[in-house]
């Protein structure tokens, strides 16, 4: 698998969950815009609807050379400060507090050295333990179809990625996360598979909750977790970080920040 197959298979993969959405909710999605320069394209489409709030789905497939102190805490990078990098992130905010916020994504980077990474993972702002078991045998299904240990440690490693320490606490209820996995410890099949995974995590989530009955109390505490989401992201997120240090889509960056929070 080489980087340019990757980055027809994330582009596909964008076109799905585009198709799903837009089915969801009757309309199109828009492109506020598509960055375009030599060695770099990013495409940002949104959706703000009434079951989904707000929406993104990014693709992105990009070259560059890493600033001189970033580069110190990528892997591959003590020859040259080179990269090439494609992947596809999704973030979904949800007009119904029940129905949890959602983001996954899954990218292929080359410096030195060629590494997978990626997984996804929900955050309800309400009590959920049905759901929150239902969800876990679905992550740890995909799992298992290609490796028996896959599904504790990178349920692990979700944990604790994300996690706010200034908060002491876990952002939501976990998932699946990994990242510098060698393709010659891992199959891009099984990073197909973590995107096919998701969008049926995502359909079946939407059809049991988006019409749940929810009060003001409930709304309350949408905002309120949202507060924490946006938190994690502009704090502790790598994919943030690496955004703004290579010069891309600011409104691809920051695809994750909700439509309306509030901090108390």
């Amino acid at each position: 698998m080489n980087i340019e197959q990757a980055s027809n298979w994330f582009k596909e993969l964008q076109d799905e969950l585009c198709k799903h959405i837009e089915k969801l909710e009757g309309k199109a999605m828009i492109s506020p815009n598509k960055t375009t320069r030599e060695g770099w394209t990013q495409q940002h489409k949104v959706m703000y609807g009434n079951i989904i709030e707000k929406g993104t789905v990014n693709f992105s497939h990009v070259t560059g050379e890493f600033k001189e102190e970033f580069a110190k805490k990528i892997p591959g990078t003590d020859k040259s400060r080179k990269y090439k990098a494609t992947g596809i992130s999704v973030v979904l905010h949800f007009s119904n507090p029940k129905v949890p916020a959602m983001h996954f994504n899954t990218r292929m980077i080359e410096t030195g050295i060629i590494w997978y990474g990626g997984g996804f993972d929900v955050t309800p702002c309400l009590p959920a333990e049905e759901y929150e078991s239902w969800y876990h045998l679905q992550c740890k299904e995909v799992c298992d179809k290609h490796d028996t240990t896959y599904y504790e440690k990178f349920s692990k490693a979700c944990d604790e990625y994300f996690y706010l320490p200034h908060r002491n606490e876990k952002r939501g209820i976990g998932g699946l996360f990994f990242e510098y996995t060698s393709p010659e410890h891992m199959s891009f099949d099984f990073i197909k598979d973590v995107g096919k995974q998701f969008i049926v995590i995502m359909n079946q989530t939407i059809e049991w909750h988006s019409q749940d009955k929810y009060n003001e109390q409930d709304k309350e505490a949408q905002l309120v977790k949202r507060g924490r989401y946006v938190e994690f992201n502009l704090m502790y997120d790598r994919g943030t970080k690496f955004g703004l240090q290579t010069g891309g889509n600011m409104d691809a960056i920051l695809m994750s920040l909700p439509p309306e929070v509030k901090w108390k």
